[in-house]
């Protein structure tokens, strides 16, 4: 009988908690499991969180980790919270290979286990941390550090998964040797996020916002464009959490008071109902502050429930959804927000919103679920232990 390998997934976030990341990591490990013995290391969920049935063919070790108000794993010291603890683990869980989700402080503990205990190490980053650092108001020596700790994880790791081409060539470009990238893409659970599901009971249409709320989307000219439209019966509701939530409701309840409805943190089949209900799903990234590469979560979420997406800002993203023929891809400017918002109430009115949902819907199944892109990532996985075995002999 072949010996199955043993992986283990180090990721501060991982399912029931509602982001990207956790997604991301739990299709990587639902496809590990079928070849290898996986464990994961990660954070107990924030309070609050919707209890659900655990993946049972993998190890799920959860440890307690500090989160901040909104009950979120952000700043360098709640990330110090898993990290150090995560090295310790990292050095008594025997394993053949360490899988290692951002931020890069997790990526370096990874590393440095790695190096003592001799194991590789794949990193599995959503993003360019550096890069975001960069786009905040972070001093010059943080970012400097931040790229130093990056470029020694990327520089470390056997392999890096990228989530886009455009992520990828960034990887390289802040150190990564180019044969050690590997895209696989991006995606969403297709079994959730489906056209079939029921819409959320609303007394009056409206637009949804569904993760995070940060600089990196400023979400306020969504909130500044629905000002624009006091002749158009519709709403805003954002779900999720986030540095800017606070500056939204005063923003909201300044300019458009009533109209604009904040629902917290809710469960994956929760976002899915409210988008389904929508007449659009907002999703923005911000040009021009080094995060222009972004193909953000929610565009794939609303396409998979077949809503349209009305997309503000830099061109990557927009590009994703005019070439799918998701929706509606706009510039930065609330003008141009409100145009498009305008557009797709039309779109929900006149019907074509539900003649189109069809084949949105398809075109997610077909090319961002999450059984793919687990798949195509568990297969780097692998390729660094066929390496070991070659290796062995």
């Amino acid at each position: 009988m072949t010996k199955r390998n043993r992986v283990i997934v180090a990721t501060r976030l991982y399912t029931p908690e509602v982001t990207a990341a956790s997604f991301r990591m739990e299709a990587l490990v639902q496809a590990m499991t079928t070849s290898a013995d996986v464990t994961v290391l990660t954070t107990r969920p924030p309070a609050g969180s919707v209890a659900r049935a655990e993946d049972t063919a993998a190890r799920i070790k959860r440890m307690p980790v500090l989160r901040d108000r909104s009950g979120a794993i952000r700043g360098y010291v709640q990330y110090l919270s898993f990290d150090i603890p995560l090295f310790f683990r990292l050095l008594v869980n025997r394993a053949d290979v360490i899988v290692a989700e951002a931020p890069p402080t997790t990526g370096l503990v990874a590393a440095v286990a790695g190096m003592l205990t001799r194991r590789p190490v794949v990193y599995y980053p959503g993003d360019v941390w550096s890069d975001a650092v960069a786009s905040t108001e972070a001093p010059g020596l943080v970012v400097r550090l931040m790229t130093a700790v990056e470029r020694f994880v990327l520089r470390r790791s056997a392999r890096s998964i990228a989530v886009s081409a455009e992520v990828a060539e960034r990887l390289v470009a802040v150190g990564a040797l180019p044969e050690r990238v590997v895209e696989v893409g991006n995606g969403i659970d297709t079994d959730v996020f489906r056209p079939d599901v029921s819409p959320a009971a609303a007394e009056r249409p409206y637009f949804v916002y569904t993760g995070t709320m940060s600089e990196w989307q400023q979400p306020d000219v969504f909130v500044r464009a629905l000002a624009e439209l006091d002749d158009v019966d519709v709403d805003i509701r954002f779900f999720g959490q986030g540095s800017v939530e606070a500056e939204l409701k005063a923003l909201a309840d300044t300019l458009v008071p009533g109209r604009v409805h904040f629902g917290g943190l809710v469960p994956p089949a929760g976002s899915a109902s409210w988008i389904r209900g929508a007449v659009g799903a907002l999703v923005s990234i911000v040009p021009g502050i080094g995060y222009d590469f972004a193909r953000p979560t929610k565009t794939y979420a609303a396409a998979a429930v077949g809503t349209p997406v009305l997309f503000a800002g830099a061109q990557t993203g927009a590009e994703v959804v005019r070439a799918a023929g998701l929706g509606e891809a706009s510039d930065f400017t609330v003008s141009e927000v409100a145009q498009a918002m305008r557009r797709l109430v039309a779109q929900a009115q006149d019907g074509t919103t539900e003649r189109e949902r069809p084949r949105r819907a398809q075109w997610a199944v077909d090319t961002v679920s999450w059984s793919t892109v687990g798949g195509k990532a568990a297969d780097v996985v692998r390729s660094v232990l066929d390496g070991l075995r070659g290796r062995r002999r």
